[in-house]
């Protein structure tokens, strides 16, 4: 359906991209918070009140659904819902008990209703999704469409399987079934994410403000206002990228995504002092490793080892739960390791993490520890690997502009570098830095 701006479409292919997009801003109705795209109402809730509680205030929503399966403790639909609602939940607070809670809830629903049981279906594709259980997504995303071939929520859980499991064109396929069942808001989240992912930032920004504009919450707005201001930073756009963050900590004040995606803003625009405290805040209200890192990594940038070293110490401690459960690394465990800790080590967490998540940040991750660790040829094959769908990446440029640099091919280093920098001049507390000195040397060398 999509594909790198090096490489056209056939005709036939540009004229359905073309209608995917038209037909999907046509189509706003309602956009839902989380990657996932579902709600308890967009899952079929029977309880209007219950939905629309978890819509605009989950805490209580999680409430109103728990009342209501005491109240009718057969409902199988019910008992998804409330999974789904805890689903949310553990994603927004880091709250790992609320996973084995969500869990609890949808396999009560499946064993009340064990055969063409969407909600739950649906709900336990989240679930895994979540966890970054990614085949097991899969296997439950396909049930939700056998069950209902027509319900749009099934095609997304399918396409973001299809996406972290590096199958994009399926991916694709499924996003544009979705859009073409409903072009809702949740499709359209997953249409920018194409866009975003082939390096068309202005058309998954132009479909993410029509998202916002659609909103019907002020978590849904919320929502929309954190990608907006993600883009903008793909962009190097810090301004922008500022605005949209504060824009929406007005209506969510104490949203965790926003608070790391101001503190962003703030350091791009120099104002450190305030960068630190809205990663702070992100931290206290959910500990999950980008704020960690983010914070660490920020206050190392301005000289303050003992802070930098709290925040690694909360990491290592993360590490250590995530290695006593046995589940694969994420990006951000892999990063840690590879520049604090033992690139080794980093490896042979990325190894396992590609094999279960073969997703294009799983490639850079991979390719920055071997580069830690000594290994750049096989580093650079992973960053292209990184880098092959056209995405808009400062990071990923700076890596494998450094990988280049350690296989002596400075014409090459120099071009990644120099298109990293253009990107976002300020796309890390620590590399951008980093991306200069190396250009400057290999100035000073030629």
């Amino acid at each position: 359906m999509y594909r790198p701006e090096d490489e056209p479409a056939p005709t036939g292919q540009r004229r359905h991209l073309r209608n995917t997009v038209i037909t999907i801003a046509l189509g706003l109705v309602m956009f839902t918070v989380g990657a996932v795209g579902l709600s308890p109402s967009t899952t079929g809730s029977r309880d209007a009140t219950a939905a629309a509680a978890a819509s605009a205030d989950p805490a209580r929503g999680i409430e109103a659904l728990r009342e209501r399966v005491k109240r009718l403790p057969k409902d199988h639909v019910s008992w998804a819902d409330l999974g789904m609602a805890l689903v949310q939940q553990a994603r927004t607070t880091a709250d790992q008990t609320a996973y084995a809670q969500a869990e609890t809830a949808l396999r009560r629903s499946l064993a009340l209703e064990r055969s063409d049981n969407l909600h739950a279906e649906i709900g336990m594709g989240a679930l895994a999704a979540a966890r970054h259980e990614f085949r097991d997504a899969l296997a439950w995303a396909r049930k939700a469409v056998a069950t209902s071939p027509s319900t749009p929520a099934a095609y997304g859980v399918l396409a973001d399987a299809y996406t972290q499991l590096g199958r994009y064109k399926e991916a694709e396929a499924a996003v544009q079934k979705m859009a073409d069942l409903r072009p809702d808001s949740p499709a359209l989240a997953r249409a920018s994410y194409v866009f975003e992912l082939r390096g068309d930032t202005v058309q998954a920004t132009a479909l993410m403000e029509r998202a916002l504009r659609a909103a019907g919450t002020p978590g849904e707005r919320a929502f929309a206002h954190t990608h907006l201001s993600s883009l903008a930073l793909d962009t190097g756009d810090a301004a922008t990228a500022l605005r949209q963050a504060q824009e929406g900590l007005v209506l969510a004040p104490h949203d965790p995504g926003l608070l790391e995606a101001r503190a962003k803003g703030h350091a791009a625009t120099r104002h450190t002092a305030q960068a630190v405290s809205d990663y702070t805040a992100a931290v206290a209200a959910a500990p999950l490793a980008p704020y960690v890192l983010g914070l660490g990594e920020l206050q190392q940038s301005l000289g303050h080892s003992a802070e930098a070293d709290a925040q690694y110490a909360v990491l290592r401690a993360q590490e250590m739960i995530r290695r006593a459960g046995r589940t694969p690394a994420d990006v951000d465990a892999i990063y840690f390791e590879a520049d604090h800790g033992d690139p080794h080590d980093a490896v042979t967490m990325a190894e396992a993490a590609v094999r279960e998540r073969p997703f294009i940040a799983v490639h850079d991750a991979y390719a920055w520890a071997l580069h830690r660790a000594g290994r750049d040829e096989k580093a650079l094959e992973q960053a292209d690997m990184a880098l092959a769908l056209g995405t808009r990446s400062a990071l990923f440029l700076y890596h494998r502009g450094i990988i280049h640099q350690a296989l002596g091919d400075t014409t090459s280093a120099r071009r990644d570098l120099d298109q990293a920098l253009a990107t976002d001049p300020h796309f890390h507390p620590l590399h951008a830095a980093q991306a200069r000195n190396t250009l400057r040397r290999i100035d000073n060398a030629s």
